[in-house]
């Protein structure tokens, strides 16, 4: 399977932040969208696809069954929007209220978030 290709039901290492230099390129100066339970940190960056890092952190969801319900939600939605993003680098943070939350009401948000990000990322 080529790196562009439109199949949707994978997350190869390419559409991932894998180093601290690619975290650190969008923490320096990032473009923000955010709701009360999760920030998306966003640049641009200079390859032919979008990337996702995830900073799901224990403080703010301790249990790591927790943490990871939101990592598997995250990359799903990515995987269905991806297409759309074009050229971004992306970190998603998780906030407390997200303990609170069922599946539906998260991905509620992560889509809300995730056409905001579209639209500023058509921007940059």
């Amino acid at each position: 399977m080529t790196p562009l290709s439109s199949n949707v039901n994978y997350f190869p290492r390419h559409f991932r932040l894998i180093t601290a230099g690619d975290y650190r390129q969008v923490f320096s100066k990032p473009k923000r969208v955010s709701t009360p339970d999760l920030l998306f940190l966003f640049t641009r960056n200079e390859l032919p696809t979008s990337r996702l890092g995830l900073a799901i952190a224990k403080k703010q969801l301790p249990l790591a069954v927790d943490r990871n319900r939101i990592k598997r939600l995250v990359r799903e939605s990515f995987r269905v929007k991806r297409l759309e993003i074009n050229s971004l680098d992306i970190v998603v943070m998780a906030r407390k209220g997200l303990l609170k939350m069922d599946n539906t009401q998260v991905r509620q948000q992560l889509d809300k978030l995730w056409s905001q990000t579209i639209n500023k990322g058509k921007k940059l």
